[in-house]
């Protein structure tokens, strides 16, 4: 029996908000990693350095710096995607006059999850600011750009933030988060799809009978696409939510341009770590982890809900 939308709608709440968190508490080293380089690129040779000199500086704790704003950020975001999946899907059903139901094309997902993405970016901006800002704060203080010495908790950021700058400073870089979140999610949940439609297409059967291999398949290009399209913006982001600590920061296409103009020769090497070699085998398996996990944890996770509720 299928459930009522409200009984949906919590369904797929809750198995977003289980799915990050099951994400976060597996790759939080690897995405502090990320943020530094991102912020800092000259600082760090490549990504094995990064998580190297931060266990030798700062201890292994240094790695799970910005776990707790991580998780808020995932539960918040996956909850909330998952949620307006389900919603966008009814308003692109609505916008092509299509009856309540009736199976969306894979492009029409697509569009769906990149519409989404705009409410999830509302709840995820804030989170990430306070968890880039803890992420770097090793680096901001050895470069000088704030002082050494201060308080590095979830709670000052918090503070100082709402001290310098108000309830509108946790939404510094919420321009870029949406500018990465609509392509980026319109790339993971179109390739998703589409490779969940080929499984099904040659096995015969529907999507949700294709198995849990091709669905570890589809998670993980929907995640291979969704960070080859993003990074550049997702760089520019935590740029921005960084820096700003220390004073204004320049806008998206101004911060954008900066580094093309001013990171050349850093970039080129950056670029080249992070997508060829084996550095990529560290910082993509990170991203596409949760990629290829998350779907197969939401799945059962939904299927459990539902036996408690029907069986």
């Amino acid at each position: 029996m299928a459930p009522n939308p409200t009984t949906q709608a919590i369904i797929d709440f809750s198995a977003g908000a289980a799915g990050g968190t099951a994400c976060v508490l597996s790759g939080q080293p690897f995405d502090t990693a990320k943020v530094k380089m991102q912020t800092f690129p000259t600082m760090y040779r490549g990504f094995i350095h990064s998580l190297v000199s931060t266990v030798r500086e700062v201890g292994l704790f240094g790695l799970y710096r910005g776990t707790a704003p991580a998780l808020l950020a995932n539960i918040s975001e996956n909850a909330v995607l998952f949620l307006g999946y389900g919603l966008c899907q009814d308003a692109v059903r609505f916008l092509s006059r299509m009856d309540k139901g009736v199976d969306l094309s894979d492009i029409q997902k697509a569009s769906a999850g990149s519409l989404a993405s705009i409410f999830s970016s509302m709840v995820l901006c804030p989170t990430e600011l306070v968890k880039c800002r803890l992420q770097a704060m090793h680096e901001m203080e050895a470069t000088g750009r704030v002082a050494a010495g201060q308080r590095s908790t979830v709670w000052s950021v918090v503070k100082m933030v709402l001290k310098t700058n108000g309830p509108l400073g946790f939404y510094q870089g919420l321009t870029s988060t949406i500018v990465r979140d609509i392509p980026g999610n319109f790339c993971f949940f179109g390739a998703y799809e589409l490779c969940r439609t080929t499984f099904a297409k040659h096995m015969g059967t529907d999507k949700e009978g294709i198995g849990i291999l091709p669905l570890m398949f589809s998670g993980g290009f929907g995640g291979a696409c969704l960070w080859l399209v993003i990074y550049p913006i997702d760089c520019v982001k935590s740029r921005i939510q960084v820096h700003s600590l220390a004073g204004k920061q320049e806008g998206f296409m101004k911060t954008f341009m900066a580094i093309i103009r001013t990171e050349d020769g850093v970039n080129d090497r950056l670029i080249t770590e992070m997508f060829v070699g084996e550095h990529p085998c560290f910082v993509l398996r990170r991203q596409n982890f949760d990629h290829i996990f998350f779907p197969n944890f939401v799945s059962c996770f939904k299927t459990w809900i539902h036996l408690m509720i029907y069986s």
